[in-house]
């Protein structure tokens, strides 16, 4: 503590500032400071508003993002009505991966219909709001380090994009028990 105290009055000379204590929220992710000295991120509240954004506020949740051996094609079904909507909704997703490393994949999936969204593309994309809706609470947990060790994996689907027959790939790096970088896209 006295360190920190410290830097931050050494701050204070070439800044104005002001120590607002612990934190509790910033930039639409709680944080919730745990006994053992972990933090828990969540983004509860950035949910709660994209589900009443899309009018899914009593939507019945889902178990997982996405079906199982989904696969998205260009030119499947109807274009969207309102591509602006399937856009700003899935750019919203794009920064839940801040907290919901697992979503990588399936976000990766709906953006890639970005320009041109269609009826079945915006299914999926409610779907993975469906899924949201039942794990509000569920976020990042960081927590202190007993056995510093770094960790990798990667995996790729070969070809498994029916439009271009592009692989996507993903990877995850932990340090401890917790996760530090993580990625998924089309090669």
């Amino acid at each position: 503590m006295t360190a920190i105290q410290q830097l931050i009055s050494n701050l204070s000379v070439c800044f104005a500032l002001k120590d607002l204590g612990p934190l509790h929220f910033s930039l639409s992710v709680q944080v919730t400071h745990l006994p053992n000295c972990g933090l828990h991120l969540s983004q509860q509240k950035y949910i709660t508003e994209l589900l009443h954004r899309t009018k899914m506020d009593a939507t019945k949740p889902l178990p997982t993002p996405m079906k199982t051996n989904l696969h998205l094609k260009k030119d499947a079904s109807s274009a969207m009505h309102d591509p602006s909507l399937f856009r700003s909704i899935v750019g919203a997703l794009q920064y839940m991966l801040i907290t919901r490393p697992k979503l990588s994949y399936v976000v990766n999936k709906v953006c890639q219909y970005m320009h041109s969204p269609q009826d079945h593309h915006w299914k999926a994309v409610k779907r993975i709001l469906r899924y949201l809706a039942g794990t509000r609470t569920h976020g990042l947990i960081i927590q202190q380090c007993s056995s510093p060790t770094i960790r990798a994996f990667s995996d790729a689907d070969w070809g498994g994009d029916a439009n271009n027959r592009k692989s996507t790939m993903g990877y995850c790096v932990f340090y401890g028990r917790n996760i530090i970088v993580w990625s998924s896209h089309k090669q």
